[in-house]
């Protein structure tokens, strides 16, 4: 079988929701990436790459019609490179990264690339279709920007609950105060402007035409788990009863605007590139359980990713994870038992921000730069998925100077 790599992977600077990128297409960001990615292989013939597969969740608006084929179009690659758009929701991007990697693993291709899209501000309300022509009653339009809509009447009341409202059943499942998720959330910050000071994003994020933003939008420095303790809950009134609301604005990541791409190959792609890979794609995992606990579901698809990569947490150095929720990263990085430090080094999603579609190739990319600048040699990259899914992927530096 042959091996996959990661050779390369970049994204935008996150924008918050109706903010700087508000006004770029997803299809528009979805092109600049993949044009960037491709740009920055010195010896690349862009014909050479095999397909495009790109992630994105909502689908809606206008990045529907394939955005991966779209982007391909509108970045002027040529019109032979095949596109497919896969949609796991918030894990889609990393999704795409583990078609890749198996297309590259089973010889189908030797140059795969990659991405992920979303534009929370942009995706539209939509109308549903009556049953019945002329209808007399008033018909309300659905936002499609983030969780259900248009839920089938057969699901369960309970599977179909509001993120924020699952994450609230978790962190009671798991004990997670709110004193704990503030405490995260503040750190997610105060790390996230700590790396873009050192420049650990300097050579990863790159801007988009037309826009003045050079760093995550999202992030506030000096954030205190004090500041955080004001804010008000958002899914559950605060009470001092048990079940009393813990999630706020401040401890779960934002709604925001996006796009990440990358590029996945084999060995020879080395050749074909005129660059050495990053790191290795080692192990890989799905897994599910309950849509309501859905925050929890990356424990298990981590481990399945270590078991096929033939290594355990104690040989892992660096996790990136995506913070969906604080109380949900503590529930997995609890349940893992591995040291926090290791998790999320440079910032997490609660600063940085999570549109949706972007967010999976954002922290595998993340974990390639986290390993290299350290040189230790093994990763996770691990995205909770809403409707009860996690997907993981573990990475081995190839130039690992560390165990």
């Amino acid at each position: 079988m042959n091996q996959a790599y990661l050779y390369d992977a970049i994204r935008t600077p996150f924008g918050k929701f109706g903010g700087a990128l508000a006004s770029t297409r997803p299809d528009n960001m979805a092109a600049h990436v993949l044009a960037e990615v491709v740009r920055r292989a010195p010896q690349l013939e862009a014909e050479r790459i095999d397909e495009v597969i790109f992630g994105n969740a909502n689908g809606a608006g206008e990045e529907n019609r394939n955005v991966a084929r779209m982007a391909t179009l509108l970045a002027g690659l040529p019109v032979s490179i095949p596109g497919t758009t896969v949609n796991r929701l918030c894990g889609s991007s990393l999704d795409a990264a583990i078609i890749a990697s198996r297309q590259i693993n089973t010889g189908e291709a030797e140059l795969v690339a990659i991405g992920g899209v979303e534009s929370m501000s942009r995706a539209p309300w939509v109308l549903p279709k009556t049953e019945k022509a002329y209808p007399a009653g008033d018909l309300a339009l659905a936002s499609t920007t983030l969780g259900w809509r248009l839920v089938n009447p057969a699901m369960p009341n309970e599977w179909t609950v509001s993120l924020g409202e699952a994450t609230e059943q978790l962190r009671e499942r798991y004990g997670i105060s709110r004193e704990r998720q503030d405490a995260f959330a503040a750190q997610s910050h105060n790390l996230a402007d700590a790396a873009w000071n050192a420049g650990h994003y300097a050579q990863m994020v790159v801007p988009v035409p037309g826009t003045d933003l050079l760093r995550d939008e999202s992030i506030r420095p000096g954030s205190t788990a004090a500041k955080l303790a004001g804010l008000k809950t958002v899914f559950r009134p605060e009470s001092e009863a048990v079940d009393g609301g813990t999630v706020t604005a401040g401890n779960a990541s934002p709604l925001n605007d996006g796009a990440s791409a990358a590029l996945i190959g084999s060995e020879a792609a080395a050749a074909i590139l005129g660059r050495e890979p990053q790191a290795r794609i080692a192990g890989r995992g799905a897994a599910a359980l309950e849509p309501q606990y859905f925050g929890f579901a990356p424990v298990e698809a981590a481990n399945i990713a270590l078991k096929r990569a033939g290594i355990g947490w104690g040989d892992v150095a660096a996790v990136e994870l995506n913070e969906a929720f604080a109380a949900q990263s503590l529930a997995c990085i609890d349940a893992w038992g591995i040291e926090p430090e290791i998790v999320n080094a440079w910032g997490g999603a609660v600063a940085i921000g999570h549109p949706l579609g972007a967010s999976g190739i954002r922290i595998l990319g993340t974990l390639a730069a986290r390993l290299a600048n350290s040189g230790q040699r093994w990763g996770v990259a691990a995205i909770c998925i809403g409707v009860g899914q996690g997907l993981a992927v573990v990475l081995e530096n190839v130039n690992a100077t560390r165990s």
